[in-house]
């Protein structure tokens, strides 16, 4: 091609994007133009209801959504964000002791029912602590990005002017789901004990990594142009290796491959499945067209 095709990009700057989002990693096939915007999470409401992007970085379970509902976009093996999430529900300590456990019946604090943070946690709360997720009430901020969606009943919205810590610290809910590993306030500590153990014990029973963000694009440019995804997917894998190796002893949270991330996807699909997010189980495959699954 003789003058690369421009594409309209969201992705955040991570260790992994970083080399590609500087323009170390250059292509002469696309143009990827990043949006401008705090992060990227904030246009995810852009990529599932307006279509803006040509590519773009997706939260997982806002992705099973908007393919549940029909939305055209295709899945890139490509994690760009991944993290165990036992170390963001949290409270307040001060207000007495709280185990995981003691959450049904209890009022939590999350930014929205859908997002990926707050699915994996309620996934764990109701595997590993008994919690039932139906006799918990789910306080939100924030709509969800996919607008069919529709919260389930034993959600309320939080009040004009409030905030998820200002709240968790006067006791209007038992506990929250941050975003923040390190929250404001000392009081504000995890609830799960030992939630990097809790981790590494989920890692080994069920043989995956928990994935918040994976790469999209339109269905169309798949059908259109394959050779340009195959070329977003070459400008995202080197400027993941760009970024060097895990440590020794670290985990990959940033696989790339479909056979590298079947079952991630799998559990992924199980635990939204599980909490009716989605109609149905999808299969790994379907997530991706012929262009993408062979990559």
């Amino acid at each position: 091609m003789s003058n690369p095709l421009a594409l309209p990009t969201l992705l955040g700057e991570y260790a992994g994007t970083r080399a590609l989002r500087r323009g170390d990693v250059k292509s002469s096939v696309v143009d990827l133009k990043f949006a401008d915007v705090k992060g990227a999470a904030t246009a995810f409401k852009r990529v599932v209801r307006d279509l803006e992007f040509d590519v773009a970085e997706l939260a997982i379970v806002t992705f099973l959504l908007a393919k549940a509902h029909g939305k055209p976009l295709v899945l890139l093996p490509a994690v760009v964000l991944g993290r165990f999430q036992h170390p963001y529900l949290v409270y307040n300590r001060e207000r007495g002791p709280l185990a995981p456990g003691d959450l049904t019946g209890r009022r939590v604090g999350i930014r929205s029912y859908s997002v990926t943070t707050a699915t994996w946690v309620r996934g764990i709360l109701a595997e590993d602590w008994g919690v039932d997720l139906d006799r918990v009430t789910w306080v939100t901020f924030e709509e969800p990005h996919v607008a069919e969606f529709r919260d389930p009943p034993n959600v309320e919205r939080a009040g004009p002017g409030k905030d998820l810590i200002g709240m968790l610290l006067a006791g209007e809910v038992d506990a929250a789901i941050v975003a923040d590993r390190t929250p404001p306030d000392p009081r504000v500590v995890p609830l799960i004990p030992d939630p990097d153990g809790a981790a590494r014990a989920w890692r080994e029973k069920h043989g995956a990594i928990q994935v918040n963000h994976m790469v999209t694009v339109k269905a169309s440019l798949s059908r259109s142009h394959p050779h340009v995804v195959e070329e977003v997917y070459r400008l995202l894998a080197e400027s993941k290796r760009a970024a060097g190796p895990p440590a020794p002893g670290e985990l990959d949270t940033t696989p790339f491959g479909v056979e590298a991330n079947r079952r991630n996807l799998e559990v992924a699909i199980d635990y939204v499945h599980r909490q009716r997010l989605i109609p149905r189980r999808f299969t790994v495959d379907e997530l991706f067209d012929d262009v993408t699954r062979r990559m």
